[in-house]
């Protein structure tokens, strides 16, 4: 999947003064960091809205815009969990496109900007988990987690059980192997535990035989708060997971960008068929 956009106005000042790679890779990164200040910008002014978990109820929720709902077969809920210091206004847009695609199950999750411990916030995952698919009736839901959401739900998945309950869970920049960036904010126990080499990184690294989740990962060749980039891929030889590559595109432009809500829909849309290991490999590039 790519996405093509219009040439900056700057290239040309951009080609003369830098060399021409250089030079794409700073058009290209001045681009994002200015699309990275408007999305933070909007999203302050949304927070408040996301403060409060939002009301839950045993039928699907009416899309924002029914006529352009697409008819679709019954698909299992979705549900959305947010980031570090963050809450679920990060992913209105994603609720209204996933809505109009016909996932009109979907379900924004908060967890505490309290929380302090991974293992604790993903036994409170399950526990929300259970109760969504009692009040649904499917057995299994899909799960898409931004940054720390994500580590939250693998570590549900992959180490509390959680794959009788979760079909497919997409990961937006989550530091699946850890992330160096920001050592100031180790103060923060959580903080401390998306390290590489802390004992929850430990322990997602060790086996996980017959995990019946599939995996996709979103990772930004452009991600501040990945350290190393690469971080945010899934590298597992149990689990069955496929790593997407996203250009030109930010930390908190992940659950906002309409390309990689695009490559979303495609993930979850996705059937686990075939060998394993063949499923890891291949991947999609939104640029």
């Amino acid at each position: 999947m790519k996405v093509t956009e219009a040439a900056s106005p700057f290239l040309p000042l951009c080609q003369r003064l830098f060399p021409t790679k250089l030079a794409g890779l700073s058009v290209a990164l001045l681009k994002a960091t200015a699309l990275e200040l408007a999305i933070l910008a909007g999203h302050l002014l949304l927070y408040p809205s996301g403060i409060v978990q939002e009301r839950r109820t045993g039928h699907p929720l009416p899309s924002p815009d029914v006529a352009a709902t697409l008819p679709t077969e019954a698909k299992p809920p979705v549900v959305l969990l947010h980031g570090f210091i963050d809450n679920r206004s990060v992913f209105v847009l994603l609720r209204r496109n996933l809505a109009q695609h016909g996932r009109q199950h979907v379900e924004s999750l908060n967890y505490s900007p309290l929380t302090c411990d991974i293992r604790t916030a993903a036994e409170l995952l399950g526990r929300h988990i259970e109760e969504i698919c009692e009040r649904t009736g499917h057995e299994r839901v899909d799960i898409v987690g931004h940054s720390l959401g994500g580590l939250i739900a693998r570590y549900y998945v992959q180490c509390l059980g959680g794959d009788t309950h979760v079909r497919t869970l997409v990961t937006l920049g989550t530091p699946h192997s850890g992330t160096r960036v920001a050592p100031l904010m180790n103060a923060h126990p959580i903080v401390r535990q998306m390290r590489p080499g802390s004992p929850v990184i430990e322990e997602l690294t060790g086996p996980a035989p017959g995990c019946r989740t599939q995996f996709v990962s979103f990772w930004s060749d452009l991600d501040h708060l990945m350290d190393p980039l690469e971080s945010a891929c899934v590298e597992h030889p149990d689990l069955l997971a496929q790593n997407v590559r996203v250009s030109g595109v930010g930390h908190l432009a992940l659950p906002v960008h309409p390309a990689v809500a695009t490559g979303i829909r495609q993930a979850l849309d996705l059937e686990v068929s075939g060998p394993r290991a063949a499923a890891r490999n291949g991947g999609l590039t939104v640029a």
